[in-house]
C-alpha cells in the first residue's frame, strides 16, 4: 500500500498504476500464508474483513489510490470477495486451488492491465470496457505461465495439456471485465477448474 500511495504522488496522471500495484501485491500474501500454514479460522475472518474494509473504501475513498480510476468499478471489492470465497471452500486443504485462482488473477489481470495501456496494439470495446490486443496477450502468455509452474512446484493439479484451455478460459472471463466483475470470475473460475481437472492440492 505504501508503494502505491508513493506511485500515485509521483505519477499522479497514472491514476491506474497505484490500484495494479495493489492487485498484483495481494496475490503473493496467499503465498506466504500457505507457506507458514496459516490457519482457516485466521484466513477467513481476515479476508473478510479485507473485503469490508475495500468496500467502505469504495464507498468513502479513504485511500483514493485503490479506487482513483476513469471508470466505475466494484473491482478491488470483488477481488477480495474473491479470496474470501476461496478461503472458505479450499483452505487449507486445497490451498493450491487457491493459489492459482488468485495468482492468475494477481498477475494475469493485474500485468494486462499495465501493458494494455502503454503498447500500442489493435483494440476493440467489450460491453463498454476497451481490450488492447497486447493486454489480453499478457494475461494469455502470464495466466499459462502462473499454472505451469504452479503445476511443476506442487505436483497437483490437471494434466499440463489441460493447461492453455485453462488459462484460455481466465482471458477469456478477463474480456468481460464490466464493473471489475472478472476480479470474481477469474479466480473462482481457475480455482475450481484446477479441483476439477484434477487439483487436489
Amino acid at each position: 500500500m505504501g508503494l502505491a500511495l508513493w506511485v500515485r504522488g509521483r505519477w499522479p496522471a497514472q491514476r491506474e498504476w497505484p490500484r495494479k500495484i495493489v492487485h498484483i501485491g495481494t496475490g503473493p500474501v496467499v503465498l506466504i500464508a500457505w507457506a507458514v500454514q496459516v490457519d482457516r479460522w485466521i484466513a477467513l475472518p481476515v479476508a473478510a474483513s479485507v473485503t469490508l474494509l475495500a468496500a467502505l473504501n469504495h464507498r468513502i475513498r479513504v485511500l483514493p489510490a485503490v479506487e482513483d480510476v476513469d471508470r466505475h468499478s466494484y473491482g478491488t471489492v470483488a477481488y477480495g470477495l474473491a479470496i474470501t470465497l476461496l478461503a472458505w471452500w479450499f483452505w487449507p486443504a486445497q490451498a493450491a486451488a487457491m493459489a492459482v485462482g488468485v495468482m492468475v488473477m494477481a498477475l494475469g489481470d493485474g500485468l494486462a492491465g499495465l501493458v494494455g495501456p502503454a503498447v500500442r496494439s489493435p483494440s476493440w470495446s467489450v460491453m463498454g470496457q476497451r481490450k488492447s490486443l497486447a493486454g489480453t496477450l499478457a494475461m494469455a502468455l502470464v495466466s499459462l505461465l502462473t499454472l505451469l509452474l504452479a503445476r511443476m512446484i506442487t505436483g497437483t493439479g490437471p494434466e499440463l495439456w489441460t493447461l492453455p484451455a485453462l488459462a484460455l478460459v481466465a482471458t477469456g472471463l478477463e474480456q468481460v471485465a464490466v464493473a471489475g466483475i472478472d476480479n470474481l470470475s477469474v479466480p473462482l473460475s481457475v480455482s475450481w477448474l484446477w479441483v476439477q481437472l484434477g487439483g487436489a492440492g
